[in-house]
């Protein structure tokens, strides 16, 4: 897709000023003259063997780059979505209580409408309100970098709210459901403590599907840092796929998908090991 988009970017790496046959040059080296099929099968040859090319803008090799950018992006993703489940398991379990069996029926409603309008504004947007209001209006945060504690909070911020939105409904909704188990009215029967039915019994049981959609929400999160990175010029692989597309810079832009892929495919399959450790049942299958 990335060579649909029009210019030379050996043209924009060498300058406007470069002689022609130098960039031509530079391209037969580079192999951008070969049919787009076989630059792929050359670009799988090399990543098979770990290299991941050489920035046609910096010159530096692709890996160095990730290394130095990816530490930044999978910080911001991870307090992001610790900010996120910090919110909305508290709240989504509130929620659960006191509209548990139909009661609070405009608590439910209210609810339900305003993490429905949160989830609905895109976390750049967000970004967008936050900064004019406590960076720049109010001038409390920095909004830009990553240079100290401060800085992280707006970034944060706008990436966390909205997931914990999304996670604070299923939240509610499956321990509505948990409540009304068996085991549930055994511990009440019992004259257990109401914080011990709540969070001993009903909790641990409802954040099982809420741990497969948190699973499935820090994935998006982390792909979810490249608007949000270029909203506070975060340095991370977010800014730095933005102006790599726009450079054309075809190694930086492949390895940083790749990565951004590679990290979905992981955070899957860690979530899966972990609701397979909390709930056996959730590997047995029916023959």
């Amino acid at each position: 897709m990335i060579h649909l988009i029009p210019g030379d970017p050996v043209r924009g790496a060498l300058g406007p000023t470069a002689p022609a046959d130098l960039v031509a040059a530079r391209r037969a080296s580079l192999g951008l003259d070969d049919p787009i099929l076989v630059q792929y099968a050359h670009y799988l040859r090399s990543l098979s063997t770990g290299d991941l090319g050489t920035s046609l803008g910096s010159q530096l090799p692709v890996a160095d780059i990730v290394g130095q950018r990816l530490p930044a992006t999978l910080l911001l993703g991870l307090l992001g979505f610790l900010l996120a489940v910090a919110i909305a398991v508290p709240l989504g379990t509130l929620a659960g209580v006191l509209t548990r069996r139909g009661h609070g029926r405009r608590t439910e409603l209210g609810f339900t409408t305003s993490s429905i309008v949160i989830a609905t504004v895109p976390d750049f947007l967000l970004g967008v309100g936050l900064v004019y209001v406590f960076g720049v209006h109010l001038g409390w945060l920095p909004v830009a970098g990553n240079e100290s504690a401060s800085a992280y909070v707006l970034p944060v911020v706008s990436l966390a709210v909205g997931p914990a939105a999304i996670l604070a409904r299923i939240v509610r909704v499956e321990l509505v459901e948990v409540l009304d188990a068996d085991y549930v009215r055994t511990a009440r029967a019992k004259r257990l403590a109401p914080w011990k039915v709540y969070l001993g019994h009903a909790l641990p049981n409802a954040l099982t599907s809420a741990l497969t959609i948190g699973g499935l929400l820090l994935g998006s999160m982390v792909a979810g840092t490249v608007l949000v990175e270029n909203v506070f010029a975060w340095p991370g692989l977010g800014s730095t796929i933005v102006s790599s597309i726009l450079a054309k810079d075809y190694p930086l832009v492949q390895a940083i998908v790749l990565v951004y892929g590679i990290g979905v495919l992981v955070v899957n399959n860690v979530v899966d090991v972990v609701l397979a450790l909390l709930d056996p049942r959730s590997m047995i299958r029916e023959d």
